[in-house]
């Protein structure tokens, strides 16, 4: 079984000073190579709280967050853009073309619209991106599914309760 090691009186001070820097929890134990529940320990010895900051870094992960949110609406809208852009091309004038050939020529045809392997290609790439769009943002569920759900849960505690209160007074009158 392997020893522990023991906290020096230098490292709790440098605990102290390193808090009193403003540094987190464990940015401290990075730096003195022990773990966070270490630090925490020599911390609650020396009467510190990394509390104050723990709300700092819940209002930043907040905020960051809420930032990743928008940016992935933005992203869902944009390929839910690139959908319907690829989606209009199936019917319009699409130009084939070839080069080669023993004379290794060019020629070139235009169609009133995408010939049906472009077709499948086109909605196979609207597909992804609808696809892609709908994970980023899925849309809301608005059968009421939800509210109807909480309703039962609700519904479902409130009875037990009387239940269970029915039982102990039931069991309280037998004694």
């Amino acid at each position: 079984m392997a020893k522990a090691n023991p906290v020096t009186g230098e490292e709790r001070e440098r605990v102290r000073e390193l808090h009193a820097e403003g540094k987190g929890r464990n940015q401290i134990a990075k730096e003195l190579k022990r773990s966070g529940r270490t630090i925490s320990d020599i911390a609650s010895e020396l009467g510190i709280s990394f509390a104050a900051r723990a709300g700092q870094v819940a209002a930043a992960t907040e905020v960051r967050q809420m930032d990743l949110a928008e940016r992935r609406v933005r992203l869902a809208e944009a390929l839910q853009a690139d959908a319907e852009r690829l989606r209009e091309q199936l019917w319009e004038p699409t130009t084939v073309w070839s080069f080669g050939g023993k004379e290794n020529t060019y020629e070139d045809h235009v169609f009133p619209e995408a010939p049906a392997d472009v077709k499948r290609t086109l909605m196979s790439a609207a597909g992804t991106a609808i696809d892609r769009s709908l994970k980023l943002s899925p849309p809301k569920d608005e059968t009421g599914t939800e509210e109807g759900l909480a309703l039962i849960t609700k519904l479902m505690s409130g009875l037990t309760s009387v239940y269970k209160a029915q039982q102990d007074q039931e069991a309280g009158e037998g004694a």
